[in-house]
């Protein structure tokens, strides 16, 4: 079933999440499509930027906790994105939510457009898990420590005026612009040297990525940790099944 499409507009792809009966929670099937997606904009030397979005209701509400997220791609990781190196930009562009995973995707991108209704949060601890996809040490990048350790600690939602506030979308528009704003941050992008563009991307990552190493390491432990917990069953029996949970405390 399809569940991530792509346009190309010019030397930009338009990668879309969709699956909006489910918020397109991620899935074994759209993770396998979201990395197809992501190879097709890297391998491809006439695409120079892309743009990931979900549509102008929706980015994405993160793991489909009732099937889960398939196995990490070779290339991508998690969700086909979140371990992915890259030479080309990627832009995210949200409206509406982007919840748990779909936080994390966002956080996998260069660049966040985002209008000014749309919602981020990591509302793990509130199931009783953890942010595994890289939000534990990408979070407190573009927000100060306290407001990232807000967001991972309550599971509140950050609205994307505030966030545009701090830094961690770097355009905000009116809703449903936001794929529109990203198009043309991509121009943007697209009227400089792709040579030069991805040799700064890439030095930026490398940066980074020394960083990420680390983050990776001490993101296992925690799951490790977390794994095997009474409050992970209950917080996810919780969910599905739409109650209250019953936190144990271990």
């Amino acid at each position: 079933m399809k569940r991530v499409s792509t346009e190309r507009r010019g030397r930009v792809l338009v990668i879309r999440m969709d699956r909006p009966e489910k918020r397109n929670a991620v899935d074994a099937a759209m993770t396998a499509q979201l990395d197809a997606a992501l190879d097709e904009l890297e391998d491809d030397p006439d695409l120079w930027c892309g743009v990931l979005t979900g549509g102008p209701d929706m980015f994405c509400a993160g793991t489909d906790l009732a099937n889960g997220r398939g196995a990490p791609t070779e290339r991508g990781g998690n969700y086909g994105i979140v371990k992915r190196k890259r030479k080309t930009p990627l832009i995210a562009a949200v409206d509406g939510i982007a919840y748990g995973g779909g936080f994390e995707i966002v956080l996998a991108c260069d660049m966040v457009v985002a209008g000014r209704s749309a919602r981020f949060a990591l509302p793990e601890v509130s199931r009783g898990v953890i942010a595994d996809c890289g939000a534990l040490f990408r979070t407190p990048r573009p927000l100060p420590l306290n407001a990232a350790k807000q967001m991972l600690l309550t599971g509140q939602p950050m609205s994307a005026v505030r966030a545009h506030a701090l830094g961690l979308v770097g355009e905000l528009v009116e809703d449903g612009a936001a794929l529109e704003g990203a198009l043309v941050l991509a121009e943007q992008i697209c009227g400089n040297s792709p040579f030069a563009v991805g040799v700064t991307l890439e030095a930026v990552e490398q940066v980074a990525g020394a960083a990420d190493e680390e983050g990776w390491t001490v993101t296992a432990g925690a799951s490790a940790a977390i794994a095997d917990s009474a409050d992970r069953f209950e917080g996810v029996a919780a969910f599905l099944e739409k109650r209250k949970p019953n936190w144990v405390g271990r």
